[in-house]
């Protein structure tokens, strides 16, 4: 006979944040839960990275597209089993979409059993039709950022049209440092609301 084992206190928890932030899209909810895993996931996905900056960026994704499904997730696994396999396969996309963009050096490379490798660097500037594109989908993410409320585009603003650290944007605007990666995590999740036509 199968034994069923009690919930701990921190699945307990989590699952009374999951239920008050789904049922009633408790803002505080969020926040609590992206408090409570936001430093080991951060190890976490560095560890896979190996660069802080993506890291963090990565983290805020990672908690976005978390929040995003949160209505898929069912507690047969821990809430933080499915956060960091959210997170993992993240990470996996993106260093995979780094490899494809990296870029090589310009020389011929023979290995030791005389076969002679061709590395090329890849041009990296655009031509003027890639130019118009670029400039037409910065004017249209300004639009995009310009529809959110003020204290929201300031910080989307400062981090991805001036980008500037989260640490160089809590002293900039006098915010503790958690409010401001809590607070860029509601933008993304804002703007991706807006981008696809969804009234907010």
């Amino acid at each position: 006979m199968e034994i069923k084992q009690e919930p701990t206190k921190k699945t307990q928890r989590d699952n009374a944040l999951i239920r008050e932030a789904l049922e009633n899209n408790n803002q505080q909810a969020y926040a609590e839960l992206m408090e409570n895993y936001r430093e080991s996931l951060y190890l976490m996905i560095l560890k896979m990275v190996n660069n802080p900056y993506d890291a963090e960026d990565l983290m805020i994704e990672s908690f976005g597209k978390a929040f995003h499904h949160l209505h898929t997730y069912t507690n047969k696994n821990a809430f933080s089993t499915w956060l960091f396999k959210i997170a993992a396969n993240n990470c996996i996309d993106f260093l995979r979409k780094k490899r494809l963009n990296m870029v090589m050096l310009d020389y011929n490379y023979e290995n030791e059993e005389g076969e002679i490798f061709t590395f090329e660097v890849k041009d990296q500037t655009l031509d003027p039709e890639e130019r118009y594109c670029d400039n037409e989908n910065k004017k249209m993410m300004k639009t995009v950022v310009g529809r959110l409320k003020p204290h929201y585009r300031t910080l989307v603003e400062l981090r991805f049209f001036e980008e500037l650290s989260y640490e160089e944007i809590a002293e900039r605007m006098q915010l503790p440092l958690g409010t401001v990666k809590a607070k860029l995590f509601r933008a993304r999740f804002m703007l991706q609301k807006i981008m696809q036509g969804i009234k907010l």
